[in-house]
């Protein structure tokens, strides 16, 4: 098959997703000089709608609907997302040709002021987008205040900066991509919080017809990153997961067995289930709904029948 000459990539216009792109980018034109790559820019409707949490209008699909739009129109080859930012369901014409190797996976405490979450005073304003760090966060500090926190990574900073929170929580993978890991004061274990399901991976989208980049995308795909997030996502899809849901998922790889942990709670924090499991990296899949199965067996199927957004 013969393989493209021109390559463009879909992408938002966030400077994280830029950054995506253009590492995407630089690392097609090392493997294939004679690739021409070019870049197409796009503002999404999560990009537009900031006034808003992402549970109420709509979830993360919302990063995506134009770049996939963008590949069904033909006006770009591929898209680069935040694996994070993908449904745990997509398309039946759309497929994740590449998964990048995994930056930290981690959540990151950034404050001006002080360098532990548990150093925060009691009624401290901490900012997130997300229900999942909410609940995690709740459940160690009720003490606290936590705010939405929407826009881009920049965007948050300049929150903090202006003194609208005392803490924010951000994923570190971010910040280390944009030179801005000395904003980050307390990397946050992944014991006391289970990371979003994909956090810090990179996922390149396609058209499933579009056999000829397959084999084009293959250098780029990092076979252990992607079992780690595979693992999460099938946890994650056997739960029904989505921003509506308070819940979180983070694998890693010793000696070929994966170890998986997950949890899902109520907005509050109050009610939580966490658990673990280990397996084959062979069964990365099969080990995600397995734990998803022990989580619901465990009273986990009441937290979420009783969510309401």
């Amino acid at each position: 098959m013969t393989q493209p000459t021109q390559i463009t990539i879909a992408t938002r216009e966030s400077e994280l997703a830029m950054w995506q792109a253009e590492y995407i980018k630089s690392e097609l034109v090392s493997l294939y000089p004679r690739l021409e790559v070019t870049i197409l820019g796009m503002t999404t409707q999560g990009d537009k709608t900031l006034n808003k949490s992402l549970s109420k209008i709509g979830g993360k699909g919302l990063f995506i609907k134009e770049l996939e739009v963008a590949l069904q129109n033909k006006e770009a080859d591929i898209a680069v997302h935040s694996l994070k930012d993908l449904p745990m369901h997509l398309s039946d014409e759309f497929m994740i040709a590449a998964i990048g190797k995994r930056e930290d996976a981690r959540d990151a405490f950034i404050s001006n002021d002080f360098g532990a979450l548990e150093m925060l005073p009691p009624g401290s304003i901490v900012g997130t987008s997300s229900l999942r760090r909410q609940s995690q966060l709740q459940r160690r500090f009720p003490e606290l205040v936590i705010e939405p926190l929407r826009g881009n990574l920049q965007t948050r900073l300049k929150k903090l900066d202006k003194k609208q929170y005392q803490g924010i929580i951000l994923a570190a993978a971010g910040l280390i991509r944009l030179k801005l890991k000395s904003r980050i004061r307390q990397y946050m274990s992944p014991e006391n919080s289970i990371p979003a399901v994909g956090q810090g991976a990179l996922a390149i989208e396609i058209l499933k017809v579009r056999s000829d980049l397959i084999e084009l995308l293959k250098p780029l795909h990092h076979q252990e990153s992607a079992y780690c997030v595979l693992a999460e996502r099938a946890m994650s899809r056997t739960l029904g997961g989505s921003c509506n849901v308070p819940l979180g998922a983070h694998a890693i790889i010793e000696n070929k067995i994966l170890k998986l942990q997950g949890f899902v709670a109520s907005i509050d924090g109050k009610e939580m289930i966490k658990d673990k499991i280990e397996g084959s990296i062979a069964d990365a899949e099969k080990l995600g709904e397995k734990l998803a199965k022990q989580l619901l067996d465990q009273g986990a199927d009441k937290i979420l029948a009783n969510l309401v957004i």
